[in-house]
């Protein structure tokens, strides 16, 4: 093992993922808010966009990402949309991931009971009441999880961007080889950093999971 290859190569990786990192933070929350309006529109505006956006849903998670890269960097300057490498990477996932994600909000909102929807309107509720009292607290801890799960998807497939030049923690890895000749040690580190990543976003999921139901265990308890 060549521990200096890795040494040497700690500075690049580190402005790698820190790209990464900005990347997929912009990458997820365009995504979280492009679904979230999916998920309305699919289940309040008219039939004409309720089939448009199935279409469009339909057709995304039939394709792989790298398709959806390849015709946004490669395709689009032929008919004189050019967009940079980074907001081509953000603009990717956002496509791909937001479909995703207003299945599992959607599915999350029509797992409640009728009868609550129907106290709520005998209460005088307004919307922005039944979301923040009724329908949030009882959804996001459903919602979580699988949320959760799409942004560790996310973040491990935003190294297939470095295909097309974004400068992200895999594009700098790939510089860094060509740099030490080292790519056993460096494609460990790689994994490494990554298994951390994620792992670290799946124990944060399960805490806050944990705290959003202590008053279901507390009912049962009870």
């Amino acid at each position: 093992m060549d521990w200096q290859a890795i040494i040497d190569a700690l500075p690049s990786l580190g402005e790698g993922m820190a790209a990464t990192l900005q990347l997929c933070a912009m990458a997820a929350i365009c995504s979280l808010l492009w679904g979230a309006l999916m998920a309305a529109a699919l289940m309040r505006a008219s039939r004409f966009w309720q089939r448009l956006l199935r279409v469009y849903s339909n057709i995304t998670l039939a394709l792989p990402l790298l398709v959806v890269i390849y015709l946004l960097y490669f395709v689009l300057p032929e008919y004189d949309i050019t967009l940079s490498s980074p907001v081509v990477g953000v603009l990717a996932l956002t496509l791909y991931y937001a479909p995703y994600i207003a299945q599992v909000i959607r599915a999350a909102i029509e797992a409640l009971p009728k009868g609550q929807w129907e106290a709520c309107r005998v209460l005088g509720l307004s919307r922005r009441e039944q979301l923040r009292d009724v329908v949030l607290p009882q959804t996001l801890p459903q919602m979580l999880s699988p949320l959760v799960g799409l942004m560790i998807g996310l973040i491990k497939d935003s190294a297939l961007l470095s295909i097309v030049s974004v400068q992200e923690f895999m594009y700098a890895a790939k510089q860094a080889i060509s740099e030490t000749y080292a790519p056993l040690e460096i494609y460990l580190t790689v994994a490494l950093c990554y298994w951390l990543l994620n792992s670290l976003l799946d124990w944060l999921a399960r805490h806050f999971e944990f705290r959003m139901t202590r008053y279901r265990r507390g009912m049962q308890h009870e």
